[in-house]
């Protein structure tokens, strides 16, 4: 009670104002421990849910909705933030809830925010190592999360109408996952349009998307200076195909042909197994190199799409080609490209993603040391990396991976643009080809521009 008497004869020792300020603090202190906070379902977890019950079903302010009635959430000209994204599939089991990923969201704090222990994420994690998926969460993707009995039982990650990964768990506790891409209806579109002051505002002005134009702009960067070549006046014309799923625009394209009438020369491009040729059938793209290092290290692990693990019998595939290689060994990389990622991972170790133009994407896992940043452009050849034994891994070796439009390949065997021009049956082949995209290019300026109107009024009405 000593420290009582000293607190009431310090505060009665203090001037008149003073005594009047600690009393009106303590009120406003009084009162707001008394009222509610302005959320008092949420915790103070900007990401936390409360206690979510499989008996006790949460009330939400949105009414169930399938996936398919849920605008999609690629197709937000801007991410929700309200707090109701999480909410109940009709047509799933019971317990089965969507939620779309917000900027600032780490999938630890939305398996808090589920009551899902955080075992039950590395398992996911563990699984993961060989696709990679759940490392490229971005605000709009959707979660997709079945449970019972808190028990997660399916998980599936949403990043586009026609791109998912889904988790299924197994009887012996760990999960095994399906990437499902599916192919859609591709419809050509023809954009024609003339150089104003740049190129890239010209094209989108014409209906390209910024991502179309500067994809075109990457492929054509060996041939052409767009700031210095191009002038006021110059035509273009572009042949693209763009993704529908049930008639809704996916979001995914590709650039078919590109061809740009200068006053100086005209400038072409044609896509052509993966790859990008000029009217001539010369590679627009520089070759790559088989192997992501100098020199000869064994083959220790080959691609394997269904390898299963030797003790769970679980499905683990192995989407590259390992290579016995020491600590400390330089990794190059393949081709010339831009750093897309830099990572530590719990199983992957340290690892690198390069994206090279359109088409293909490299990765080099359980490095030891990383020589590049993201965002940074590398050359064919360029030490990026050291070799090491970081994540999971049972001993020294790098692990490469070839991803060609987005799927992953044996990169030993898969066809890469190693040569300069193409010769003999495959210059034949590019010929019709050739043909084939000319036609449609030479379309009446009618029909093009019909294309485009339509084209505008698809993309018009897959945002609404």
């Amino acid at each position: 009670m000593r420290w009582i008497s000293a607190s009431t004869s310090f505060v009665t020792a203090l001037p008149r104002f003073h005594q009047l300020s600690l009393l009106g603090l303590g009120l406003l202190l009084s009162i707001a421990l008394v009222l509610p906070s302005s959320d008092s379902n949420f915790s103070s977890s900007p990401l936390s849910l409360g206690h979510l019950t499989d008996t006790d079903a949460p009330v939400f302010e949105q009414p169930e909705l399938s996936l398919r009635q849920l605008r999609a959430p690629w197709a937000f000209d801007k991410v929700p933030t309200h707090e109701t994204l999480l909410v109940p599939v009709a047509g799933n089991t019971p317990n089965s809830y969507q939620y779309i990923v917000r900027k600032g969201d780490t999938l630890s704090k939305i398996f808090e925010r589920l009551q899902l222990p955080q075992k039950t994420m590395y398992q996911l994690l563990e699984a993961d190592v060989n696709v990679l998926a759940l490392d490229n969460l971005k605000p709009g993707h959707t979660l997709v999360f079945d449970k019972q009995d808190q028990v997660l039982k399916r998980f599936e990650l949403q990043f586009s109408l026609s791109h998912k990964v889904v988790y299924q768990r197994k009887e012996s506790g760990g999960f095994e996952f399906e990437e499902v891409q599916l192919e859609g209806d591709w419809q050509d579109q023809l954009v024609s349009g003339e150089i104003i002051l740049t190129f890239t505002g010209s094209s989108q002005k014409a209906g390209l998307s910024q991502w179309e134009a500067q994809t075109i702009t990457q492929i054509l960067k060996q041939r052409v200076d767009f700031r210095r070549d191009l002038q006021r006046g110059d035509k273009f014309e572009v042949l693209l195909s763009r993704q529908y799923v049930d008639g809704e625009a996916t979001g995914n394209n590709r650039i078919e042909a590109v061809r740009i009438k200068n006053r100086r020369h005209d400038i072409h491009a044609y896509l052509f197994e993966d790859n990008y040729y000029d009217q001539k059938g010369r590679n627009l793209e520089k070759a790559f190199q088989r192997y992501p290092f100098s020199g000869k290290y064994r083959q220790s692990s080959r691609f394997n799409p269904r390898r299963k693990h030797p003790v769970t019998g679980l499905i683990r595939p192995h989407n590259g080609t390992d290579f016995a290689m020491p600590i400390g060994a330089a990794v190059r990389s393949t081709g010339d490209g831009i750093v897309k990622r830099v990572v530590r991972h719990k199983y992957a170790g340290l690892y690198i993603e390069i994206q090279h133009g359109q088409s293909y994407k490299t990765r080099y896992l359980h490095l030891n040391k990383s020589y590049v940043v993201k965002g940074q452009r590398v050359k064919r050849g360029q030490r990026i990396a050291q070799s090491g034994n970081t994540g999971r891994s049972t001993g020294p070796h790098l692990h490469f991976e070839l991803h060609v439009n987005g799927r992953p390949v044996n990169p030993m065997t898969a066809k890469i643009p190693i040569a300069v021009s193409l010769t003999g049956k495959k210059k034949k082949a590019f010929q019709s080809k050739l043909k084939s995209y000319l036609a449609r290019l030479d379309k009446p300026s009618t029909d093009k521009q019909l294309a485009l109107n339509s084209d505008k009024a698809g993309t018009k009405s897959s945002t609404l």
